[in-house]
């Protein structure tokens, strides 16, 4: 690092730091050479940041531990399995739940240690949208980047509304055990899931430490609760004989779609891919996790790891023990894992378990408050949004993107209006969550594996060698899962309004109207990650050495400040 020293004018004066930050070891979208600088001294998570063209804007309050936690908040294997029992078990059966999870985790698998190597080496909220610019080949990063970052976050907005509804639809659904003359009317659901989303946008508001607080508290309960729930079915349950036999468990693939036994095991993935669509969080918070080219790659392969193994225990209980599958898919309460519980255990037992799972899904909806809000901030600092300006503005008083916050509540609860049309409208949300989150880990990783070559720079936590069989393996997964995902369960003449699958229609119309903006207009505007830090083409790659007694040259380097330049340098 070099005190250099310049003046317009030819008087000398005191010019900004230039910090050691194209040795970081990350992958940036500034050219080889450009060397960002500032008046101060750097920390190496800022010149990290720095090096990848952006400004530290947030304070870094966040831990390996605190970025876990918000993440398994998002993951939130309870609820989410709660709010997706209709697609594991109402498919394929008991052997749709078990095979189903445990296949589908290992390609999951694979797709998160690939965008933790990703992370290691672009550690920013922007996350796979910023990968994807830097990795794609000259002249198309601007539109891997365009398709990429809509994709991420039409599934990033769609979290929080998704889990607030299956949320309220638990709550109601508590109150009508205890109650059954009461039945939830569809405004009913519609007014709770708005209220629930104000407090989570007024929580996730609040600085970073608290929102850091507040998920740490969430994510413990999340997991003590999962703990006590694997303990408390088996041990608790009133079923004689207790047990279904394994033969069965493992082996009866009730299949209730009008598809071969395997489609209709492939379509079971579809609540694994949702539940576990939670793992990219740690990405996007990782200009405020301290040490985050290792810490938010950790808790990326932590989280699907951990996740995975104890959603895989909550399969495997609950298999074992639901006695009716058809009784629990078609209950009256409009909420099959409410309905399994009764079925299975006392009423005291099941509204108890049931409590946790409606503590649980609330601080899973902080959690993805949180989530999209980062991403939201990150897209408009691009420029990407119409009105960015207002979008990526953060609050001085909280040091949060309070602005991005308050647009996706406000877009959140207009998407729940879709609860007024029935449950098939609303469930498109789930659907929407999981083929676009895919799509979106999947475009980087494509990139990264069959184009990139050697313009990719691994970062401290990476795969070694393995890394682009790793990625391949995930992406295959995903090319074969995206139209299975969109299959209803029923063909020709069973197909209805009410068993179509809208995902084509929800998800391909907004990324179909996207592609159109980007031939007609974006195309000219948008050039990607946009840099806002001062940097200059540093020549001089090392400092000079000083010699005892003598003071080194101050070597004015060849600078172009560039300021905004983007990831293609316009």
């Amino acid at each position: 690092m070099m005190d250099i020293k310049k003046s317009s004018s030819g008087t000398s004066k005191a010019h900004p730091i230039y910090n050691d930050t194209n040795h970081a070891q990350v992958t940036s979208v500034l050219p080889d050479g450009d060397v960002p600088y500032t008046d101060h001294e750097m920390d190496a998570d800022e010149r990290v940041i720095m090096a990848l063209g952006y400004k530290q804007e947030f304070k870094r309050e966040f831990s390996l531990w605190t970025t876990f936690c918000v993440s398994f908040a998002v993951l939130g294997l309870l609820p989410s399995f709660a709010s997706t029992l209709y697609y594991g078990m109402g498919y394929a059966g008991t052997a749709g739940m078990v095979w189903g999870w445990i296949i589908a985790m290992i390609f999951i698998q694979c797709i998160a240690m690939s965008m933790a190597e990703l992370c290691s080496a672009m550690p920013t909220s922007g996350g796979l949208y910023y990968a994807a610019a830097v990795l794609a080949p000259p002249g198309y990063g601007p539109l891997a980047a365009w398709i990429t970052g809509w994709s991420n976050w039409i599934g990033q907005i769609t979290a929080a509304p998704s889990v607030d509804y299956a949320l309220s639809a638990m709550i109601l659904a508590a109150v009508s055990i205890n109650n059954p003359d009461y039945v939830p009317t569809y405004w009913q659901t519609f007014l709770l899931t708005t209220f629930i989303m104000i407090i989570h946008a007024g929580i996730s508001s609040m600085p970073t430490k608290r929102v850091a607080q507040f998920n740490s508290w969430g994510s413990t309960f999340n997991f003590l609760a999962l703990i006590a729930v694997l303990i408390a079915i088996p041990a608790g349950t009133s079923n004689s004989p207790k047990f279904t036999p394994s033969k069965k468990v493992w082996g009866d693939i009730t299949n209730q779609t009008d598809f071969p036994d395997g489609v209709a095991v492939l379509m079971t993935f579809v609540g694994v891919i949702w539940t576990m669509s939670g793992y990219d969080s740690p990405f996007h918070l990782s200009e405020e996790c301290s040490n985050a080219s290792v810490a938010s790659p950790r808790a990326i392969v932590l989280t699907s790891g951990v996740g995975g193994l104890m959603g895989w225990f909550l399969q495997l209980v609950v298999a074992y023990t639901v006695l009716d599958i058809e009784a629990v898919i078609d209950s009256d309460l409009g909420q099959p894992w409410a309905s399994y519980l009764l079925q299975v255990m006392p009423q005291k037992a099941a509204l108890g378990i049931l409590g946790l799972t409606i503590i649980c899904g609330f601080s899973m909806g902080q959690g993805c408050m949180v989530a999209a809000s980062r991403v939201t901030y990150a897209y408009a600092r691009d420029d990407c949004f119409p009105f960015s300006n207002i979008w990526k503005k953060v609050n001085p008083h909280t040091h949060t993107p309070v602005n991005a916050v308050i647009l996706n509540a406000v877009l959140g609860i207009l998407m729940c209006l879709l609860i007024l049309a029935g449950n098939v409208a609303i469930g498109a949300l789930f659907s929407i969550g999981a083929i676009a989150q895919f799509v979106a880990f999947a475009i980087p990783i494509f990139i990264r594996v069959f184009f990139v070559g050697n313009r990719f720079r691994k970062g401290p936590w990476n795969l070694g060698p393995y890394g682009p069989y790793i990625g391949g393996v995930g992406v295959s997964f995903v090319v074969l899962m995206v139209p299975i995902l969109c299959l209803p369960s029923a063909t020709n003449a069973d197909l209805t309004l009410d068993l179509m699958n809208w995902t084509c229609l929800v998800y391909g119309g907004p990324m179909l109207a996207v592609l159109i903006w980007w031939v007609v207009d974006a195309r000219r505007w948008f050039t990607g990650p946009v840099v806002n830090v001062e940097h200059a083409i540093h020549h001089i790659e090392q400092e000079p050495e000083v010699s005892e007694g003598i003071e080194p040259d101050n070597h004015e380097p060849d600078e172009t400040v560039v300021p905004g330049k983007s990831v293609d340098g316009k």
